[in-house]
């Protein structure tokens, strides 16, 4: 198989756009990583774009509006999964020897779109007596709390921490570091989860620009990062109570993505995980394996994934500080990861930093542990 390698990266200010429209954003973001890989509209050979709420044609719309039309444009859609599966499905064309340069697009446009909080499909029987993604996640809380001891301080002080990385991401929704003491005082949401413990509703734009190994070498690009793994996987169909803690799913895909890299959870030197709330900072990064099951809260709350712990996490500001356009965060965090691997995160630099992990996770289907998951790991 191919290697395959990122060479250009692009995205816009997430945060909410209402007089623009996705294709707008699309474009921003499109152009941007063209400029930063140094290369032309005419380059791109084929392109994957995730979206969830966006309707029909976004990909053909946001690529016209950036100039690029007639090659082949596949829609992705995948939950909160959507723009990482679309790095997935460009990265296994660039393996199978399909094409040499193709694009992966995430993009949502919420704010006009949708209001509230996210719920199951309609279909689903939870849904239909009210449950939404918040009081799924409490539950998780509540349950972690019970089984390890964790405070609703410790859960606080995750979000406080991404809110303080969002303040040095200048294209963060949430440019105001918050003290854990007001997270504390904010709204509450689904005891125990406060406002800024869950992520907003969000517009924006990520844009990837990946090549393959023999590409590369024609084009000489000093910048590249490679893409050493790229891991998709559903949920399986739930039997008895499960352990609200444990994400099997988030297990496996991460699995399957160490044994792709050769590489392992005590490799990984920093990591971008889909924290929708506090609580699934914790029990994804659990998950990953990159720190202990039930010790996570309490280890964000001695400072081990700040910048200069032990294993810094979601240096962007993850979703519940840089924002949450549901098709354009997995895309989001693997430019994070490229940025930190490049050395060009400026002051949110985690120094020296090789190997980074980014892991996306998405929405809640009838009968399965979760839709679908995404661990992409990249080395320099």
């Amino acid at each position: 198989m191919n290697d395959v390698y990122v060479v250009g990266v692009g995205m816009t200010p997430f945060g909410k756009h209402p007089d623009r429209s996705a294709a707008d954003l699309a474009a921003e973001a499109i152009l941007g990583a063209l400029d930063d890989a140094g290369l032309r509209t005419v380059d791109i050979e084929a392109a994957w774009v995730g979206h969830v709420y966006q309707g029909m044609a976004m990909g053909q719309r946001g690529l016209g509006a950036a100039g690029i039309s007639g090659l082949p444009i596949t829609n992705v859609e995948n939950a909160c999964s959507s723009g990482s599966t679309a790095i997935y499905e460009a990265a296994t064309a660039l393996k199978a020897g399909a094409y040499d340069i193709v694009l992966a697009l995430g993009v949502e446009l919420l704010s006009t779109k949708f209001r509230g909080a996210l719920a199951p499909d309609e279909s689903d029987i939870e849904a239909q007596i009210g449950l939404t993604m918040p009081s799924v996640y409490a539950m998780r809380a509540r349950r972690h709390m019970e089984q390890y001891g964790t405070t609703p301080r410790m859960l606080a002080a995750i979000a406080s921490k991404n809110k303080f990385n969002a303040s040095l991401n200048p294209l963060a929704q949430f440019k105001k570091p918050v003290t854990v003491d007001e997270v504390m005082a904010g709204r509450l949401i689904a005891e125990p989860l406060h406002l800024h413990e869950c992520a907003p509703v969000s517009d924006g734009a990520a844009a990837v620009i990946l090549v393959s190994g023999k590409k590369l070498s024609q084009l000489g690009s000093s910048r590249a990062i490679r893409l050493v793994a790229s891991a998709l996987r559903s949920g399986k169909l739930e039997v008895g109570l499960p352990d609200m803690t444990v994400e099997d799913l988030t297990w496996r895909t991460a699995e399957a993505a160490y044994q792709q890299a050769g590489l392992g959870p005590d490799d990984v030197q920093m990591a971008e995980v889909h924290d929708c709330f506090s609580i699934a900072e914790a029990t994804r990064i659990e998950g990953l394996k990159l720190y202990p099951l039930g010790e996570y809260p309490a280890r964000v709350e001695r400072g081990e994934a700040g910048l200069g712990g032990r294993l810094p996490v979601n240096m962007s500001g993850g979703l519940l500080g840089k924002g949450h356009p549901l098709g354009a965060t997995g895309v989001a965090q693997v430019i994070e990861i490229v940025k930190q691997l490049r050395g060009e995160a400026k002051d949110r630099q985690v120094p020296g930093a090789k190997v980074g992990l980014a892991h996306c996770r998405g929405g809640k289907a009838r009968g399965v542990e979760g839709t679908a998951c995404t661990v992409n790991i990249l080395t320099i």
